[in-house]
């Protein structure tokens, strides 16, 4: 019988961490420009004086979480009483919840499960901060997944405002999001304290993604293992998504099925049979963050045979539903942000442009992974 497994202890990857999503790359390549912004923002804080409040925004995958965890990484290695506080807001949705994380960071150990209020957290971290001269730098990161709730005011204003409540603190704010109209999600009253520098993370171009994908490759597998080719498909199925995350997926992906065959090389076939795979994780945590009437018009966009035109589809989209021209355009917007359609204006209307709406994807992926994605996670809220 042919053996299908490589011995106990080999292994073609060198270090199979550098794939983990929340693996910092010592060489961060292709976004020097953003890192440049970021450290000029947080800059102040090195002299005792508070940082500017800045805002990574792009679409999914274009390296805006991995630039903030870098120059995080960078600080605690500079002089100087900078304190680094990241909160994932997916995770953490509420006032209480994000100031338990940024008591935990400055205290070392959690709050007590219940019992606190949060007015007495609040006074406690506040004169924390001022009596050991402490700035505190905050990163938000997907605060898109509150922007449809009043928290991420009350959130920002809280956080913002901690001066006034205690001389001496000094706080600044990177917030990380998809949706460049943030503002228009703000209170007036979170604007007028928050005014961000923003900074903009584009898709990567092919060269780009080819050259990640190299140098992650070449850390974390043994030299020869990775053909060119493999590296190649994989840059060409990034592109198709749009989100650089699938591809160093992939890299594992592929390099796990090579080791399960027993083979010291990872091939183009290899790619392809674990591309279904991974393509259904990259759509399951995109879906994660849509929401039902998102899914439903997703849905009607990819049962078209052809390119809809987005005035007929939300003439169609509105039938039994209360919802709004603009609204309707966020939707779609929305859904182009995070590289499932593609919007295309093409001549001109009644009324100017035609806005012409295309399917991205695969229509049987879609709704596959549409419909595994509502079984497991019992529907969307």
């Amino acid at each position: 019988m042919t053996r299908k497994y490589l011995m106990w202890d080999e292994s073609i990857f060198r270090d199979i961490s550098v794939f983990d999503p929340d693996y910092i790359p010592e060489n961060y390549i292709h976004r020097e420009s953003q890192m440049k912004e970021l450290a000029h923002g947080v800059s102040p804080a090195l002299r005792g004086a508070r940082p500017v409040n800045m805002m990574c925004l792009g679409p999914p995958g274009t390296g805006k979480t991995t630039a903030v965890m870098k120059l995080f990484e960078e600080l605690e290695g500079e002089q100087g009483n900078v304190v680094t506080v990241y909160v994932n807001c997916q995770l953490h949705d509420s006032r209480f919840s994000v100031f338990s994380v940024i008591f935990r960071r400055i205290y070392g150990y959690p709050l007590p499960t219940s019992g606190v209020p949060f007015s007495k957290v609040y006074e406690s971290i506040l004169r924390k901060l001022a009596s050991d001269e402490i700035v505190l730098i905050v990163a938000l990161d997907d605060l898109n997944f509150i922007f449809n709730k009043r928290n991420v005011n009350d959130i920002l204003y809280t956080i913002l405002r901690a001066h006034e409540e205690e001389p001496g603190v000094k706080i600044g704010v990177i917030a990380v999001a998809t949706d460049m109209k943030y503002s228009l999600k703000l209170d007036p009253r979170v604007q007028s304290v928050f005014m961000p520098r923003e900074i903009m993370f584009p898709l990567y171009e092919w060269q780009e993604v080819f050259d990640i994908l190299m140098d992650r490759a070449r850390i974390g597998f043994y030299p020869g293992v990775m053909e060119r080719e493999a590296i190649e498909r994989i840059a060409d199925y990034v592109m198709e998504t749009g989100d650089l995350r699938i591809g160093i997926d992939l890299l594992k992906r592929s390099g796990l099925h090579a080791e399960n065959e027993a083979r010291r090389k990872v091939t183009v076939d290899d790619v392809e049979s674990v591309y279904g795979d991974a393509r259904k994780v990259f759509l399951r945590k995109v879906f994660r963050g849509l929401k039902a009437d998102e899914i439903e018009l997703l849905k009607m966009i990819y049962s078209e045979e052809v390119p809809v035109k987005a005035g007929s589809l939300y003439k169609d989209f509105r039938e039994g539903r209360k919802i709004g021209y603009t609204k309707f355009y966020e939707m779609i917007n929305k859904l182009e942000t995070v590289r499932l359609v593609d919007v295309i204006f093409s001549g001109k209307g009644e009324k100017g442009r035609t806005r012409y709406i295309h399917q991205r994807l695969d229509r049987d992926a879609i709704f596959s992974a549409i419909d595994e994605f509502q079984s497991d996670e019992g529907g969307i809220q």
